[in-house]
């Protein structure tokens, strides 16, 4: 099947946040099979004593582009990345967590199947959405389904991991944190307050990543356009001033970044696939993935027609491609893949046009459907800032920390 016009596919030759992992990775020592980013190769950063990585969940640079056009996001900006396929935090964190791509981490969405268990499962909190056991209590070392090291164990100094507290005890951030010294936080000023501390009372050559969920909640609560949205981030990029400001002198580069953008869905976007009966009946499993990418898995022997069918009633709002050739185009990223790639990515996958969402509302979950969306490859998903700015620069030669 042919890829749609308009899409815009991930960059992972040196455009992308994994290019963003490849130059932190190589100005702390460690190696990567991907390019550096060109906005960013590591030479840049080699040479400060601390590098501080803020990914602010939800940003996507369009947005910021018309919400902040000269706030200090815009002012220290240096250009755009693409996130990860799909666009959403549990494959691109996986990226930011890991520096490798989709393919290679094997997270897919926000609901992946995880045939090595039999069931559905939200990854980042473990959950399962589909049958299997409550949590991932089940799992004694979660290696087994995402075998990847962290980058906080492939770089050669010390490093620090600044999340919420809500989750920075999790199974999954346990199992992606390594070595790294772990800061929680309860707010947005503690968070600034935590990155201020890891820098300042950190001797040595250091790595410091930091996660920022609440933009990306108040957009599918109320809208990414919404003045609760706009808000935030004004609030955000006050913080971030006073952060600077605190961090004058210090040998120090911050870079902010995002896992991926939004864009709002009108209740006539949303389709629900329980109202097309030829679809949902043809499915042995509940939709995977996203609202905005949807991964099917048609019954033994309905995947022609449940594609047919699919042409029929969503082929206006929806891209219908088989998801191999997402695969085999490099949309989930190169190289060696997960052994459960093909299992985690369906046989079909449904990505929306416009502003498309696609629902499968399980009987046991919540009746709420998110206003700002994300997943899909439109620019307004897809593309995400690159922001950086630095405190007094003094070059220092760090054995082991040379590309």
């Amino acid at each position: 099947m042919e890829i749609p016009d308009g899409l815009i596919k991930p960059d992972y030759a040196g455009g992308g946040i994994v290019n963003l992992m490849s130059s932190l990775l190589r100005a702390r020592g460690a190696s990567s099979d991907w390019p550096d980013a060109r906005l960013l190769p590591a030479s840049e950063l080699t040479d400060y004593r601390h590098l501080v990585l803020i990914v602010i969940d939800g940003l996507g640079a369009d947005w910021l582009a018309r919400h902040s056009p000269t706030g200090l996001l815009a002012r220290h900006q240096l250009g755009a990345l693409t996130s990860v396929f799909p666009s959403t935090t549990a494959a691109a964190i996986g990226s930011f967590l890991t520096g490798v791509p989709p393919a290679q981490h094997g997270i897919t969405g926000w609901f992946t199947w995880l045939r090595e268990l039999g069931c559905v499962m939200k990854p980042l909190p473990g959950q399962p959405r589909s049958g299997g056991q409550s949590d991932w209590g089940m799992i004694k070392d979660l290696r087994s389904l995402f075998p990847r090291p962290s980058v906080f164990e492939r770089i050669q100094t010390p490093s620090t991991l600044i999340s919420p507290q809500s989750i920075i005890h999790s199974a999954f951030s346990r199992a992606h944190s390594g070595p790294a010294r772990l800061r929680p936080f309860r707010n947005l000023k503690d968070c600034f307050r935590q990155i201020e501390q890891a820098v300042k009372l950190t001797r040595q050559p250091s790595y410091i990543y930091a996660y920022w969920s609440e933009l990306d909640h108040l957009g599918h609560k109320h809208g990414i356009d919404s003045g609760a949205a706009i808000e935030h981030l004004h609030a955000l990029e006050q913080g971030l001033e006073h952060l600077k400001t605190r961090l004058a002198g210090q040998d120090v580069c911050v870079l902010i970044s995002a896992d991926h953008g939004q864009l709002d869905a009108s209740p006539a976007e949303q389709t629900r696939i329980n109202t097309f009966p030829a679809l949902a009946e043809r499915l042995q499993l509940p939709l995977c993935g996203e609202a905005r990418a949807a991964f099917c898995y048609p019954c033994a022997g309905e995947l022609e027609g449940f594609i047919a069918a699919a042409e029929a009633a969503l082929g206006s709002r929806f891209a219908i491609i088989r998801s191999r050739d997402l695969l085999a185009q490099g949309y989930f990223g190169p190289g060696t893949p997960h052994p459960e790639l093909t299992h985690r990515s369906g046989d079909v996958i449904l990505i929306g046009r416009d502003h498309n969402v696609i629902i499968d509302q399980l009987l046991t979950e919540p009746d709420f459907t998110p206003i700002g969306v994300h997943g899909g490859l439109s620019r307004a998903e897809m593309l995400v800032p690159l922001c950086r700015f630095t405190g007094a620069i003094s070059p220092i030669s760090v054995a082991g920390v040379r590309a």
